[in-house]
């Protein structure tokens, strides 16, 4: 359709992002100008192709713990007073509905759904105030963890970083189509409801954290930032019920959509 247009939009996402705004405005115009048959003679029916993860190999995936008023209760656990921040390895992604692989060693296998920060403009010391001009949208994350190994270290990294521990998707919703102030956010288990939360229980809301990471590290496009997980993890649960072989992951975010992944144990 931009071929039809005579508009320059580049095929991979990650390219799409590294244009900033420029991108964001040539879609919005192409999608008014197109009419409803140049919509559809450039469609194709999602039951027809396997969705990917948005964003591959990102330069960062960053992440926060205890960032949820209600699963810092859960846990038992202090709020922070600043971000508790972990790093997972770009190894770990993988798109929606492909597998989450549990190692046999692992035993204590946990999900945490999360709304995750795609960062568009680079940012470094940025105050919160312009935060949302580096940002270029969201998606999911499934942030699994082998608990047995994480809370056997003492620290995230191990349990938190073999492959497929890092589900995203199905898709970016560009910044200035999301309000993030009070997003639902749920979690299904199978057909079991685990997690039911809202943004509006962050500690650190989107803007504070990217302006509390930007003072750390640089930011760069492209950059993932999974911004925590509201209570309803399986190791807090009085009876823990941690994910088995078999077991589907359903996470849903307002305005972002739905990330399915199924358990496999190998």
């Amino acid at each position: 359709m931009a071929k039809h247009f005579n508009k320059r939009v580049p095929e991979k996402l990650e390219d799409f992002i590294m244009m900033g705004e420029t991108a964001v405005e040539t879609a919005e115009e192409l999608l008014k100008e197109a009419d409803n048959f140049d919509v559809e003679n450039v469609s194709v029916p999602i039951s027809a192709v396997s969705l990917l993860a948005p964003i591959a190999s990102p330069p960062k995936i960053l992440c926060l713990g205890l960032n949820y008023r209600d699963h810092a209760a859960e846990t038992n656990s202090r709020i922070p007073d600043e971000p508790i921040i972990f790093m997972k390895p770009h190894t770990a992604i993988v798109g929606p509905n492909q597998k989450i692989i549990k190692p046999k060693f692992v035993n204590e296998l946990d999900y945490e759904g999360e709304l995750a920060i795609v960062i568009g403009e680079t940012a470094k010391n940025i105050p919160a105030t312009e935060a949302k001009e580096h940002i270029f949208g969201y998606t999911i994350l499934n942030d699994v963890s082998a608990r047995d190994f994480q809370f056997k270290d003492g620290q995230w990294t191990r349990g938190k970083s073999f492959d497929t521990f890092a589900p995203i998707g199905p898709c970016l919703t560009t910044e200035n189509q999301l309000n993030t102030a009070d997003l639902s956010i749920r979690t299904w288990v199978n057909d079991e409801l685990r997690q039911n939360g809202t943004t509006r229980n962050m500690v650190f809301d989107v803007s504070q954290i990217v302006h509390q990471l930007s003072r750390i590290m640089t930011l760069e496009p492209c950059d993932i930032i999974a911004t925590g997980t509201p209570a309803g993890v399986g190791f807090a649960m009085k009876s823990k019920k941690y994910l088995q072989d078999g077991n589907t992951v359903r996470i849903e975010i307002e305005g972002i959509g739905e990330l399915e992944n199924t358990v496999e144990e190998q």
